[in-house]
């Protein structure tokens, strides 16, 4: 078949299956083929319209087709389309520099890249270039890239090709306070538990020299995932007791998702040694970075280039996208500030569902970034991925888009564009409301 001569409103799953490599798996039984999108809006193929309250895995952080980011990207596209990192140019020193400006402590200098993998790959070989080690500390059930070594460093069975195959790469016990193995509920006391296991880790299984540790402020993937209170904080303590670096993970919950501050690592009071961006920084233009501080960039003293990272039409979407979240959110509240009301709005929705129906087994998460897990029963906590399925398709037939991750598929993940508006959450938990019904009516 070719593709030229196929009807594109009835022959696009067909291409996708004779063209696409089948590990790309579509979300839905019957996958749902998309055309546009506005706001927090988007329609397929046929003309239906959901509302979307994923975000494209939290991407879309300022709502699909934001007008100032199209109109920054071609204005760039008319002046200048391309050119490696060989030379400077203005959007990539502007991007650089807003974010440097919202960036934690003296967190200042950037290395951009095409993708969170990417970004991953490059923060993972600064800390071994800057330390002259070769050991990397993970955390269980994190997820952190597709490529050979990021793909060696997530810990969720299901998104690993091959077996371990990466020399120095360790996982520590998942700081998981609703399935926490010391105590319910799980407290600061945990956290101090969760911790000694990365020491432990690094005695027994490490020369004792390891380069880094990295975590997700809140695990994405993992089924968001935050952990309790004092770990990240003993965490980077430990780390750098053993003269490592700690590697704070923003992909997916950076520039303000995760509600009160720009990133996530910054609910702790941990300034990062490294941190890594990627998805909501360019609202969908591939745009990946790392940034760490000026002594730690000086040791990599390699040549190094990106022939398409850095290149001025995602930085011109950078740009843009850091500005909206600045400068011209509704009501004068930065981006941070409406992911907390809006997120606090949401968590409250998803709480009376919760009480509501036995099977939602927890409801966690920070600002726009929140997931409901499902169980089979409630003192057992047995997970549930058979029902959120369900849960999945049934919001697909109410016309709302939400994600799915967890260790088995058991956790629905909802994280809107940044700027939904407070009807825009009501009408997504009525619709969520909806859908967990037609669960209980089946």
């Amino acid at each position: 078949m070719g593709y030229q001569n196929m009807s594109y409103d009835q022959d696009v799953l067909s291409g996708q299956s004779e063209f696409i490599f089948p590990a790309v798996r579509p979300l839905y039984d019957t996958p749902l083929v998309l055309k546009e999108g506005q706001g927090v809006r988007v329609r397929d193929v046929d003309g239906r319209e959901y509302l979307d309250l994923f975000a494209g895995i939290l991407t879309t952080s300022v709502g699909h087709c934001n007008p100032k980011v199209i109109a920054r990207m071609s204005e760039q596209l008319g002046k200048l389309g391309h050119t490696s990192t060989l030379y400077v140019t203005e959007p990539q020193v502007e991007a650089a520099g807003r974010l440097a400006s919202i960036a934690p402590g003296e967190l200042s200098q950037t290395f951009f890249t095409n993708s969170g993998t990417e970004a991953i790959e490059s923060a993972i070989q600064m800390a071994f270039v800057h330390t002259g080690r070769s050991e990397v500390i993970g955390i269980r059930q994190a997820y952190h890239g597709r490529s050979f070594m990021t793909s060696n460093l997530t810990a969720v069975g299901s998104w690993r090709p091959l077996a371990t195959s990466f020399p120095g790469i360790k996982h520590v016990q998942t700081p998981y306070p609703y399935r926490c193995p010391y105590k319910q509920p799980c407290d600061e006391s945990c956290s101090e538990k969760f911790a000694a296991d990365i020491e432990d880790v690094i005695r027994t299984t490490t020369n004792g020299e390891p380069a880094a540790f990295i975590a997700e402020s809140v695990m994405g993937v993992g089924g968001y995932i935050v952990p309790p209170k004092g770990y990240l904080e003993r965490a980077a303590e430990i780390i750098r007791s053993y003269g490592g670096l700690f590697i704070s993970d923003e992909v997916q919950s950076g520039f303000g998702r995760s509600g009160d501050h720009w990133f996530g690592i910054e609910h702790s009071g941990v300034e990062p040694d490294i941190m890594v961006m990627a998805k909501g920084i360019a609202n969908g233009a591939p745009v990946g970075a790392m940034t760490t501080r000026p002594e730690i960039a000086e040791s990599w003293t390699a040549k190094t280039i990106s022939t398409f990272g850095g290149n001025p039409i995602s930085m011109a979407a950078a740009s843009a996208t850091m500005e909206v979240m600045i400068e011209e959110t509704p009501k004068n509240k930065n981006v941070p500030q409406r992911a907390s009301e809006q997120g606090g709005q949401l968590l409250v929705g998803l709480q009376k569902l919760q009480n509501h129906f036995d099977w939602i087994g927890d409801v966690r998460g920070r600002g726009l970034m929140l997931g409901l897990e499902l169980v089979e029963n409630g003192e057992e906590k047995k997970p549930f991925p058979a029902k959120a399925k369900r849960l999945l398709e049934a919001c697909k037939e109410e016309g709302l888009l939400v994600g799915i991750g967890g260790l088995y598929g058991h956790v629905i993940r909802l994280g809107p564009s940044l700027l939904v508006t407070p009807s825009e959450i009501e009408e997504g938990l009525e619709r969520f409301g909806r859908a967990c019904h037609k669960l209980e009516d089946r």
